[in-house]
């Protein structure tokens, strides 16, 4: 049995994932409608992965003996402009996440659940791989999408992410 303050913190970031899946596809929706569909296409990759997340929580929950409560998601709220927005807007958010987890992982060591404590260090690493390719992905913007040949390249590349 997880401790009060440990299984609340999971419980809230189940939903932060599932809003993070949520404001991904608003991003892919978004590129749809710029007709990039390489960057669509990678961001409802990325939507998948925070299902997944949310999805690894709650299994973690259940088979700590403990009840999952759903909370309603948040509508994403960010207005994008062009199409760098939301790449920064990403690279932002998983860092929001980063730090999220990297509460609960206080927490836990606070309440001295070293078991809560191991199960976090996948998210660990896997929160610097999103941010990594956050980041990079803003960097290839910069590097290619600055003319119209570099941009369709750019989405072509992206729409061929499997995972």
């Amino acid at each position: 049995m997880l401790q009060k303050k440990v299984l609340d913190l999971i419980q809230d970031q189940i939903n932060k994932e599932l809003y993070s899946a949520y404001l991904y596809v608003d991003m892919a929706n978004f590129f749809e409608d710029e007709g990039l569909p390489g960057f669509a296409h990678w961001y409802e990759n990325q939507a998948e992965e925070e299902v997944g997340h949310a999805k690894r929580l709650r299994r973690y929950l259940i088979d700590s003996g403990e009840s999952v409560k759903l909370e309603a998601i948040a509508k994403p709220d960010k207005v994008f402009k062009n199409i760098e927005d939301p790449l920064n807007a990403g690279y932002e958010h998983e860092c929001y996440v980063s730090s999220l987890i990297h509460n609960i992982y206080g927490v836990a060591l606070e309440c001295k659940d070293y078991r809560t404590m191991n199960f976090l260090e996948w998210f660990i690493e896997e929160q610097a791989e999103e941010e990594k390719n956050s980041s990079d992905l803003i960097t290839r913007m910069k590097r290619f999408g600055g003319d119209p040949a570099g941009l369709q390249a750019l989405d072509k590349s992206l729409g061929k992410r499997e995972d």
